[in-house]
């Protein structure tokens, strides 16, 4: 059993699979620091300050009227986090241009190989004269 586990972790497509992994891992690090450090300030300051993932609606009455952090209303009862739903959406939205992106520059650099020209291989006649040429050197 441990040999048969050995064989399958080491197929090229598991260890393909662990690589994109890891850095889809990173990469969702830099996106959410992208969001949450530059774009998510970027509309706030547009909006005169609107910060999104503060917004909630109470649902239970046990929650004071005066409190306007949404971590701190979650400990006092049940809230409708809808603000905070709207960040994840706009996140997911970053996060689709981004990779969006990738694929498409990814894309244009495989059709830019396959365009290239390959050098066409000399056709036996070619091949033959040039033969003739190079003992003709030789001689």
């Amino acid at each position: 059993m441990l040999k048969e586990f050995r064989e399958f972790a080491m197929k090229g497509n598991v260890v393909d699979l662990a690589v994109g992994l890891i850095i889809g891992a990173a990469f969702g690090a830099i996106v959410n620091s992208l969001v949450g450090d530059i774009i998510m300030p970027i509309i706030s300051a547009g909006t005169g300050g609107l910060d999104f993932s503060n917004y909630f609606i109470r649902l239970s009455s046990k929650i004071d009227p005066n409190v306007t952090s949404l971590a701190d209303a979650k400990k006092q009862g049940a809230v409708l986090a809808w603000g905070e739903f709207l960040t994840l959406i706009i996140n997911f939205f970053i996060v689709a241009v981004a990779m969006f992106l990738v694929v498409r520059v990814m894309n244009q650099l495989r059709r830019r190989e396959a365009a290239a020209p390959t050098p066409a291989k000399p056709t036996p006649e070619v091949e033959l004269l040039t033969e003739i040429r190079d003992l003709l050197k030789k001689a």
